[in-house]
Parts: structure tokens; C-alpha cells; sequence
């Protein structure tokens, strides 16, 4: 009987390629996406089909709406950034971060993970091509998952030790789509768009259309998703 893993599933290629990774070393998938008011909602519709394709045990999409707070470019009447230059891109935290993010997802996925018996969460950031999110470091993550062992029925009573599994941490997006491609992973069903139009097609002048764009380059491989003329 294989394991129970929450993999957090965005809709984009960094969590596809997890949830491969996760069936690859003998995990059940057990999905979990976020309705958090973002502007690309499409990455949701995204969600639903890698999940479908990474055969998800099941799949929540929670509502969570982050709207309510503002703050970032996804969640407020903010412009999304675009046309940036990699030095751009490196020099601070972008006003697409939206405030502890990863660690309202990561708390909520923790609570799941209790529920279905597991400590095994998969979470798909990496900390070389990133647009400068502080919550996809690996002291962070590290630093998380010391406080989950502290924090939950299973690992203080030394039965259910939880593990924060970010398999694509060192690797640029390049090298996560050459190992996706080898998993299988149809990077068709994907986005990750930051300002998609209303037909759901991508902008590519975006911070994570650019990062995209150049890790498929990077592989040799040309972008199947969708952008605008």
C-alpha cells in the first residue's frame, strides 16, 4: 500500500512536476489547491487538470479569499509587473508577492496531512529561478517544518514526524522541465501566468511567464501553453 502525500498544486509546472515526483516514490496523491482571490484564477481550472493527470486520489480546492487583505498584484488593484530584466527580477521582493502565502498554504496542507495520517507534504519552490519570494527559501521551508514537528498530535507524540519534501529547491526551471518531460509530466494542461486575458491565454511579459519562457528554452523544449498574439 503506498504512502499518503498533501501535494500543494498550484496549476503551474513547478507543482506538476512535484506531483509527479510524489507517484514516481510511491506516494498517493492527495491534491490541494487554493482559491485565494488570485487574478489568474485560471491556474485553478490548470489545477484541476494536472491533478485528473497525476491520477489525485482526491483534490481539494479551498476557498480562501485573500482579497479580503490585499497587499500583492494578485490580490489587489495593483498592476502585475512586466517586461522585467533578470537583474530586475533579483533585486527585492516583487509586488506579486502575496504576504505569508506559502505559509497559510503550508499550515493548511499540515492540517490535511494530520487528518489523513501522514507527516509527508510536497511543495513545488525552488530558490534559483525565483522572483524573490522570501517564503520559497530553504531555511524557510527548514525552519517551517521544525515548527510543524513542534505543532502537531502525530510528531509530538513521536508517531507522525512531518516532512516538508521540496524536491525542486537547487534546480533552475530548465532542469525541472527536463526532469518533468522524463516523468511523463504534459505540460499542456499548465499555466502560470500572473495576467492572463479572459480566454486564459498567457501574457509572457510577466515575471513568471519570463522564468517560464526561459526554463523551456533552457530545456530545448518549445512552451506548449497558450500566449497572446
Amino acid at each position: 500500500m503506498t504512502r499518503p502525500a498533501v501535494v500543494l498544486l498550484s496549476g503551474g509546472l513547478d507543482s506538476a512536476t512535484i506531483a509527479a515526483i510524489a507517484r514516481r516514490d510511491g506516494y498517493t496523491v492527495f491534491a490541494l489547491s487554493f482559491d485565494y482571490g488570485q487574478r489568474h484564477d485560471v491556474e485553478i481550472q490548470a489545477a484541476r487538470r494536472v491533478a485528473a493527470a497525476a491520477g489525485a486520489k482526491r483534490h481539494v480546492v479551498l476557498p480562501i479569499d485573500l482579497r479580503a487583505f490585499g497587499g500583492s498584484a494578485l490580490t489587489d488593484d495593483i498592476p502585475v509587473p512586466k517586461g522585467r530584466s533578470e537583474d530586475d527580477m533579483a533585486a527585492g521582493i516583487p509586488v506579486t508577492y502575496v504576504p505569508a502565502r506559502n505559509t497559510i498554504f503550508l499550515s493548511l496542507a499540515l492540517a490535511w496531512a494530520e487528518v489523513l495520517g501522514t507527516g509527508d507534504i510536497f511543495i513545488g519552490v525552488n530558490a534559483r529561478d525565483y522572483s524573490g519570494y522570501p517564503d520559497c527559501r530553504p531555511d524557510y521551508l527548514a525552519a517551517f517544518q521544525a515548527m510543524a514537528n513542534l505543532a502537531t498530535k502525530g510528531a509530538v507524540e513521536g508517531t507522525l514526524p512531518v516532512t516538508i519534501h521540496n524536491p525542486l529547491i537547487d534546480l533552475t526551471k530548465g532542469e525541472i522541465i527536463t526532469l518533468g518531460t522524463g516523468l511523463g509530466v504534459d505540460y499542456s494542461l499548465t499555466r502560470s501566468c500572473y495576467d492572463p486575458d479572459s480566454h486564459g491565454r498567457a501574457c509572457g511579459a510577466c515575471d513568471s511567464c519570463a522564468l517560464r519562457l526561459k526554463g523551456f528554452a533552457e530545456a530545448g523544449f518549445a512552451d506548449p501553453a497558450p500566449y497572446q498574439a
